[in-house]
């Protein structure tokens, strides 16, 4: 009884009454009573125990089930419309990155360069951002668990920065609105209106999925498919980015598979190591809902890294021992499935098999001050560095030891002869993925998802210490490793070759 009287309560605080209502159209009592009191019961309420507190859980079935035996299945799924939708649970490992209540956790960027907004100064930046906000909030709104922008406005934008990770996302959107997600602050997923014919030209027949902003012809510029959904209804993405790689499904269909994206803000470099998500918005009304985020160990990095494509590639390490390897086989030895360089020794281990263009992909991790190396068509004898193709380098390069190199010594270089860009090795004592592509006199360092050298070493001419490299010219040779007395441990060695 006190529960029946509290709903009455209830009813008659805000102005609905039952007798009245059962009177009219029992579908649009129903309708009109429930978008009331969802409206009403959204506002600040009384503490649970008090008995003017409005439950609209268990208020709408004393409005309703008096009245269903005379609904259709069809009315039913009419009035089921009218109540507001509940947030979804995100899938094991995923967190919400928005409440569904508020804008907490999130600032506000129209498109601007994180590089110069990094370069300002303090108290200009935090003004500038100061207005974004203010400007957001004018087109920004929370209706029923949703983040909606009416097409105008700066975008939204985390507080925090991710590195790896996957997203899961809903958006919902309208005729000739043109948006997008960025990733690690860097434009874009686009998200096209499909059917706009006059955004043919720019790709929008194509659908939404693909990184807009890539160079014409790379990789996940165009989706594979057309993916989306007519308009009213939700689309979901699921996007991984490990490192710059990008992998993006759209309402379960892969649009795009493992492409680099590249950094829109200064095409010379790698997309920045961290960042955050960014919702951009313009054109047409944009509904957002369900936004999850998993972020990803560097174990579960490596592992998505090392399964694409795992299939077309043959293993060169059976894990135990140093089968079908030659050289200073003495000066290594296996551990815990990995094979390590005893500290105090060197020299190179080599493959069994010479091989001229190909792909290998291995995993290492250094210690602290740890110095290894690549050794890239060695002849199988001399230094690497300078009888092989190249050395590429295998260091911890941010130790304190290591601050004066040659930019063309460090990590990922191919030694004396062309730098990598650095900041992206994972801290010494963990396990970092790397892809190293030789096609011709072409190399490509791909680390933890990183593209941090893409050089063609026939058109070098300026050498370390004006020392040259006779063998950069080798069309073939073993592949190994070079050992400079530190216990760098390697592990998952596996090769393909390319014809």
């Amino acid at each position: 009884m006190k529960n029946s009287r509290r709903h009455h309560k209830c009813l008659a605080t805000y102005g609905i009454n039952r007798p009245l209502q059962s009177q009219l159209d029992p579908v649009a009592s129903a309708i009109s009573e429930s978008a009331y009191v969802s409206e009403r019961c959204r506002q600040p309420q009384p503490h649970p125990n008090s008995p003017d507190y409005c439950d609209m859980k268990n208020l709408m079935p004393k409005i309703f089930l008096p009245s269903l035996g005379r609904f259709s299945l069809a009315t039913c799924l009419v009035v089921s419309a009218a109540f507001p939708a509940l947030a979804a649970d995100p899938p094991a490992g995923f967190q919400p990155i928005f409440d569904g209540e508020s804008m907490k956790g999130w600032h506000a960027r129209p498109h601007f360069s994180p590089i110069k907004l990094a370069e300002m100064e303090e108290g200009a930046r935090k003004e500038k951002m100061d207005q974004w906000m203010a400007d957001a909030k004018q087109h920004w709104t929370i209706e029923n668990t949703e983040l909606v922008n009416d097409g105008h406005g700066a975008y939204l934008v985390t507080n925090k920065d991710y590195t790896d990770y996957e997203l899961m996302l809903e958006y919902k959107t309208v005729a000739r609105a043109d948006s997008g997600i960025y990733l690690k602050g860097n434009p874009q997923v686009q998200i096209w209106d499909y059917t706009d014919e006059g955004k043919f030209k720019l790709g929008a027949d194509l659908g939404s999925g693909g990184l807009w902003n890539n160079s014409a012809g790379a990789a996940g510029k165009d989706p594979f498919v057309l993916a989306d959904k007519a308009f009213g209804e939700w689309n979901q993405f699921h996007i991984t980015q490990i490192g710059a790689t990008t992998t993006v499904r759209l309402n379960g269909k892969l649009v795009v598979d493992s492409a680099v994206m590249e950094n829109f803000w200064d095409r010379s470099a790698p997309l920045f190591r961290s960042g955050p998500i960014e919702l951009q918005t313009h054109g047409g009304e944009i509904r957002w809902r369900n936004i999850w985020v998993k972020e990803l160990s560097p174990e579960e990095a490596n592992s998505q890294l090392s399964g694409h494509g795992a299939k077309e590639f043959t293993s060169l390490f059976n894990g135990t021992n140093l089968e079908g390897w030659q050289g200073s086989v003495e000066n290594y030895q296996v551990v815990d499935g990995a094979i390590q360089c005893k500290a105090g020794k060197g020299g190179m281990l080599l493959t069994a098999k010479e091989y001229a263009n190909f792909v290998a992909r291995i995993e290492f991790k250094l210690p602290p001050g740890g110095n290894n190396g690549l050794a890239i068509r060695s002849p199988g004898q001399g230094d690497p560095a300078y009888s092989a193709m190249c050395e590429l380098q295998v260091l911890d390069s941010e130790h304190p030891k290591y601050a004066k190199l040659d930019q063309r010594q460090y990590h990922g270089s191919a030694y004396g002869m062309a730098a990598a860009h650095r900041g992206f090795l994972r801290d010494a004592g963990q396990w970092n993925f790397q892809e190293v592509t030789v096609d011709g006199s072409t190399i490509k360092v791909v680390l933890n998802g990183n593209v941090i050298l893409n050089a063609d070493l026939n058109e070098v001419s300026d050498y370390m210490g004006g020392r040259p490299h006779p063998g950069k010219d080798r069309t073939s040779g073993f592949f190994g490793f070079a050992g400079h007395n530190d216990p760098v441990e390697f592990r998952n060695v596996s090769i393909r070759e390319l014809p």
